[in-house]
């Protein structure tokens, strides 16, 4: 019994995007927005300063490992054909 499988590739998950200083920002733009202090002097300094803060001691994510199921179903069709 011989199997044929003609370009078969399976497609990654797609995850979630995880933004590590999203409540920062989001104060800083809503800030801009409600103040008109796009220099961040007065009104914003404070959320500035967090989003700073945020950014500067917060670690990047690391490298997720590339998925080798194409590479072993390549390896099977080459075995089943």
């Amino acid at each position: 019994m011989a199997i044929h499988i003609k370009n078969l590739k399976v497609r990654p998950r797609k995850n979630d995007i995880n933004v590590m200083c999203a409540p920062q920002l989001t104060a800083l733009l809503g800030c801009w927005a409600a103040s008109g202090d796009f220099q961040s002097v007065v009104a914003c300094r404070d959320a500035a300063q967090d989003l700073f803060h945020c950014m500067k001691t917060t670690p990047m994510p690391k490298k997720m490992h590339r998925p080798t199921i194409n590479y072993h179903l390549a390896r099977l069709g080459k075995k089943i054909q």
